[in-house]
């Protein structure tokens, strides 16, 4: 069992592939992780070093990939936030010729462009996302404002949510996973991860914790990509990938760290 993830990597902290890779590898799934960017940390903190990588780079380890034989090993494939419109460019043409040399590869498309109103990638990577990697997905996990902002469509409902999915589906073969939701009928206190195939949701409400930690949304594909890799179905997938997620929120907010604790705490009396 094989995932290819193509994100972020970050020295400190957990995002991207620093968050996805170590929770696919814990569900007993190989990765081969591909970065897009070498940084520091994350945004969140008052300074940041490293940069994006060039293209180039990106697309020298993308060939990589393929003359290892990886493409044709892997059972998913994912992609999360591309770094610049160039890399955009190359991993569109590598998820196709993906695609077109393993026609079993589930392909799972966490758009990473956007979320509490604003959108933070450079110009250019919208289009690729919406015009190139949408089109080939089986599957995406955008948050509620990724899925207002690539349809143009108001959420603000289950039948908005549901109209918005119908909207994105019909750009391919898509199942969506719309991530963060908050709909007029959700529980107070809780958030909800929402999956809609065939027109049908699929509800996951978990409690929502006064902490909001980055990563959170790479750690939940990366999890759904790992259980999708072993054979589980999608809503199963989901399900599993919520439950792990709150696990590790409640851990993070019980140690009082601001980035997610992926590691368990060792058990007292035990060597960690």
């Amino acid at each position: 069992m094989l995932v290819i993830s193509i994100q972020s990597q970050v020295v400190h902290g957990h995002v991207g592939n620093s968050a996805a890779a170590y929770a696919i590898q814990a569900e007993g799934v190989n990765v081969a992780a591909v970065p897009t960017t070498l940084l520091s940390n994350h945004p969140r903190y008052p300074s940041l070093h490293g940069r994006v990588l060039e293209t180039e780079l990106v697309a020298d380890l993308l060939t990589g990939v393929e003359e290892r034989g990886l493409v044709d090993e892997a059972a998913v494939l994912v992609t999360g936030y591309l770094g610049s419109p160039g890399n955009a460019a190359v991993i569109a043409d590598f998820v196709e010729r993906a695609l077109a040399r393993n026609s079993k590869l589930v392909y799972l498309c966490d758009p990473v462009i956007g979320d509490d109103g604003r959108v933070y990638v450079a110009d250019g990577i919208l289009d690729v996302v919406r015009h190139r990697l949408l089109p080939a997905a089986n599957l995406t996990t955008p948050n509620q404002f990724e899925l207002e902002l690539l349809t143009g469509l108001r959420t603000a409902d289950a039948e908005g949510l549901r109209v918005a999915c119908a909207a994105l589906a019909g750009i391919g073969r898509i199942e969506i996973v719309a991530t963060g939701c908050t709909l007029a009928d959700t529980p107070e206190g809780q958030l909800e991860t929402i999956l809609c195939a065939d027109g049908l949701l699929s509800r996951f409400a978990t409690l929502r914790l006064p902490i909001r930690p980055y990563g959170t949304g790479d750690l939940l594909t990366g999890l759904i990509a790992a259980h999708l890799a072993k054979g589980e179905a999608t809503e199963a997938a989901v399900r599993l990938a919520v439950e792990t997620i709150f696990a590790v929120l409640v851990r993070t907010q019980d140690a009082g760290t601001a980035e997610m604790r992926l590691v368990p705490l060792p058990t007292p009396g035990r060597a960690p």
